[in-house]
């Protein structure tokens, strides 16, 4: 029963980060990846402050330990690349479609997995391992523009370089777990945010269209800010790697949203990464739950 808890925090918050792809790709028409980036943490950072804000009016706060100088240097890592990512990310969005953008974020896993492991000396199990050549097959597939000339999409290119930006990110944030979540996603959400928001103004990216900025942020608050701060709760149970091998049903729910949203017809390609990648979820999911 005290397993279920963190599962559970886990699925949530890849259902509620599964909103992101199609939803970004849509306000993509009308602000840079840049001003998005910016403004989908500064939408998390401003949510999760307010709730903070009314947990302790309503007495609903629970006791949890503040950020030490002691995590300073893990605050910075993840704060720092907490901007490279969601700028790549929206970057290689505007560049490919939803669903392939949703399907390739399942590379996250690999790259979290094998930071923790070399890294920081998690466990790798057998199963694990093939799920992960699974998913990096797959993720070759989604990003081969033209088998023949063995030409990359430089969307699909962009997209993986996030997930190895977050995949760096999830294990940062594990050694911060234990401490307060939801300190730990306003720094998110205003750091990265104001992060980005100066990369933003460098590159003569701003814009402020108030009905699409006011749509960025709600759906930062939901996709980032409330999936950040329950995928917080289930790493300090979990382990960064084993909540990735949750969170991979994120991918697979944001693929189905796009293609619905966008009314898009796979391709024979897609499907057929879409069959292995659901093969090395597999493998990655009872690897975690046999421990062999």
């Amino acid at each position: 029963m005290r397993q279920r808890k963190p599962v559970f925090f886990a699925v949530l918050a890849a259902a509620l980060y599964a909103v992101n792809s199609p939803f970004s790709k849509l306000l993509l028409e009308n602000l840079s990846p840049t001003m998005l980036a910016a403004l989908l943490y500064l939408g998390a950072g401003t949510g999760l402050f307010l709730m903070g804000i009314v947990q302790k009016r309503t007495g609903a706060a629970q006791k949890e330990m503040p950020l030490t100088r002691r995590e300073l240097p893990w605050t910075i890592g993840m704060v720092a690349l907490d901007i490279a990512a969601p700028i790549s990310l929206m970057a290689g969005l505007k560049l490919t479609s939803a669903a392939n953008a949703s399907l390739l974020n399942n590379f996250e896993i690999v790259a979290t997995s094998l930071i923790a492991f070399s890294a920081f000396k998690e466990k790798i199990t057998k199963r694990l391992f093939i799920g992960i050549l699974l998913v990096t097959a797959a993720s070759i597939l989604l990003s081969v523009e033209d088998i023949r000339s063995l030409s990359f999409s430089a969307g699909s290119l962009l997209i993986l370089l996030a997930c190895i930006f977050w995949g760096l990110e999830n294990n940062c944030t594990k050694k911060l777990s234990s401490k307060n979540p939801l300190e730990i996603v306003v720094i998110k959400g205003f750091c990265s945010g104001a992060g980005s928001l100066g990369i933003a103004l460098a590159v003569g990216e701003f814009s402020f269209a108030l009905p699409h900025a006011f749509l960025a942020l709600f759906l930062g608050f939901v996709a980032y800010g409330l999936s950040i701060y329950f995928y917080i709760y289930a790493q300090r149970y979990l382990g960064a790697a084993k909540t990735s091998a949750y969170y991979a049903v994120s991918p697979f729910i944001g693929t189905a949203l796009s293609l619905v949203v966008f009314r898009e017809i796979p391709s024979i390609s897609f499907l057929t990464a879409l069959a292995v990648m659901i093969a090395g979820t597999c493998f990655v999911s009872k690897a975690e739950g046999s421990g062999t």
